[in-house]
């Protein structure tokens, strides 16, 4: 546990204060954010929410997967969510990834072969939103009528800019 051992100090010090005791599951915003994995995006602050306010998701690049299509299902059915806002950013890993390179760098270090692996790259930004609006919009296991809206947050402002929004159906 050495290797972790901020993780289990910045913890104690948490609990020994711990605020969100009586939050409920759902999200009181009724919102799931869908947003990369980079550190430098934190979807609470840049929208002005607080813990307990909205459902967030993350993966590299903030794709909609079929994982996360798993996890919007959930939240909008089960958790009352009823929006869904993607959040892509700027100066995203996942555009700027040599898939050659990546694939080599694992088997290097693995010995095993990622080629198999999708890792949902992004070539254009623009396009790339656009395909992951369509694919919730589109997902049959979404009520008609939940509303999804893409979002571009630029990294050096801190603006979340609006990229459309529709509604699922």
């Amino acid at each position: 546990m050495d290797s972790f051992k901020d993780l289990v100090d910045g913890n104690s010090a948490y609990a020994a204060n711990f605020p969100n005791a009586s939050l409920s599951p759902i999200p009181q915003q009724h919102l799931a954010v869908v947003t990369c994995m980079d550190c430098r995006i934190d979807p609470l602050a840049i929208f002005g929410y607080e813990a307990g306010d909205i459902h967030v998701m993350r993966n590299a690049g903030a794709r909609i997967t079929s994982d996360m299509l798993r996890s919007l299902i959930k939240s909008v059915n089960q958790l009352e969510v009823d929006r869904i806002a993607i959040l892509h950013h700027t100066d995203c890993g996942a555009a700027k990834i040599d898939l050659p390179g990546l694939r080599a760098r694992v088997l290097a270090a693995t010995g095993s072969d990622p080629s198999d692996v999708e890792f949902h790259l992004i070539g254009d930004q623009v396009a790339a939103l656009d395909s992951d609006i369509e694919a919730v919009r589109t997902c049959p296991y979404l009520p008609v009528g939940t509303a999804v809206a893409g979002f571009l947050y630029d990294v050096t402002t801190g603006i979340a800019h609006p990229h459309g929004s529709t509604f699922v159906g």
